[in-house]
């Protein structure tokens, strides 16, 4: 079992001290995320007239998403009755009233569908940043009383994360809009070559103590057959040479689901490319940059990244091959992008929904799992067992992916 020995694993240190974080760790972390919060929608109040952005699916109101921000932590801890439980906490138990009023009917995002979240009478900016300022100070306040077990702590984490997610989330849309946004680099490149991986059963999931996400809980064993596995992700330079190639418009190379999304977008490069004479420019964030051969490659759909795959006689990752590697094989290097899998979003054997619903299960079987971190992804985040997951269409999240050979 290669689980036996200590991972050498360093990126997920931080996320590791977060999800165990103490009472008084947890006050610093949860004012760490609410001025990184604020310092992204900073950008967006400068950027944006009337904080207004096109009706579209991969977006959100920035005022909605500063208000949800709020409410899902008020929700979970200064509402909830049962928020010293933990993952036995029953989601359903009524809570005290908001400490804004009419804000489960705006910002509920299970109950709110995404397209009337730009037809809703959300209070100003005023208002709102003062509805994050009073659930937060509540948040900190109860979190000086609360006890110091996992159940204890554990919504306190999840409330960290959450926001952490978002903070990301809306350094996507800024990007997508055109508009810059703090404390954003770029992915840093590795030299991609071949690591022989040996047959072994490993085990996929489980947790090192302290705050999990339901979908990552399984201790599931899993059988690896020998495969040869990339020890960065695919650069630009790589992707380059299949659009060069003529990739986009060999349909022998795309599924039928990637057929499907050529036709409906008419794509024929990565969505942030363009020509620059005889190079490649990328667009990033308010401006055109020269495309960095060595940086990894970015904002491709997995439709993209399965077709480079057959042009270039290779396949993706499972995502036990990923986890793996990112645990126990020495040079693999990640943490600049989302890297798509093989792997379907599906719950592990033995799945058990936390009290957050809504979270995991609604998307099983209609999202590919994604693994890794992005440059726009918090410290805390990275998390080597962390289970992103979108749409296989999705070109607005910073993704790449990396490959095996077949």
């Amino acid at each position: 079992m290669s689980d036996g020995t200590p991972p050498i694993d360093a990126l997920s240190a931080q996320a590791r001290a977060a999800r165990t974080a103490d009472a008084a760790a947890l006050a610093h972390l949860l004012a760490d995320t609410r001025a990184r919060t604020l310092a992204v929608h900073d950008a967006y109040a400068r950027a944006l007239p009337g904080l207004s952005v096109p009706q579209r699916g991969d977006l959100n109101p920035p005022l909605w998403e500063l208000g949800h921000i709020g409410w899902f932590q008020e929700w979970w801890i200064g509402r909830n009755p049962q928020k010293g439980c933990g993952i036995e906490a029953d989601p359903a138990a009524p809570r005290a009233e908001s400490l804004l009023p009419n804000a489960d009917a705006l910002y509920d995002s299970s109950a709110v569908p995404h397209v009337t979240r730009w037809s809703l009478p959300l209070p100003d900016a005023g208002r709102t940043h003062a509805y994050l300022a009073d659930s937060l100070d509540e948040s900190c306040a109860l979190l000086l009383r609360a006890g110091t077990g996992d159940a204890d702590l554990y919504f306190y984490r999840l409330a960290l994360f959450h926001e952490d997610m978002h903070s990301e989330a809306g350094i996507y849309m800024a990007h997508g809009l055109g508009f810059a946004v703090p404390e954003v680099g770029v992915p840093e490149a590795h030299a991609r070559r071949d690591l022989a991986v040996a047959a072994r059963r490993v085990r996929l999931g489980g947790t090192d103590g302290g705050f999990a996400f339901d979908n990552e809980l399984a201790n599931m064993e899993v059988a690896l057959a020998d495969h040869v596995i990339d020890s960065a992700p695919v650069s630009n330079a790589d992707f380059a040479a299949f659009v060069t190639a003529g990739g986009y418009a060999d349909a022998r190379l795309w599924s039928e689901a990637g057929r499907a999304w050529l036709a409906q977008t008419g794509a024929t490069t990565p969505r942030f490319w363009r020509r620059a004479g005889s190079d490649w420019e990328r667009h990033w964030f308010d401006r055109w940059v020269p495309l960095a051969a060595a940086e990894p490659v970015m904002n491709l759909t997995c439709h993209e990244a399965e077709a480079w795959c057959a042009w270039a006689g290779r396949r993706l990752p499972t995502e036990a091959e990923w986890e793996h590697a990112a645990l126990y094989v020495p040079g693999f290097a990640w943490g600049s992008v989302w890297e798509w899998t093989a792997s379907p979003f599906a719950p592990y054997p033995g799945f058990v929904a936390h009290p957050y619903r809504d979270y995991s299960a609604p998307w099983f079987g209609s999202r590919r799992v994604l693994r890794g971190a992005s440059v726009a992804t918090h410290a805390r985040m990275r998390h080597a067992r962390y289970r992103n997951f979108f749409t296989p269409d999705r070109n607005d999240i910073f993704a790449g992916f990396r490959s095996c050979a077949l």
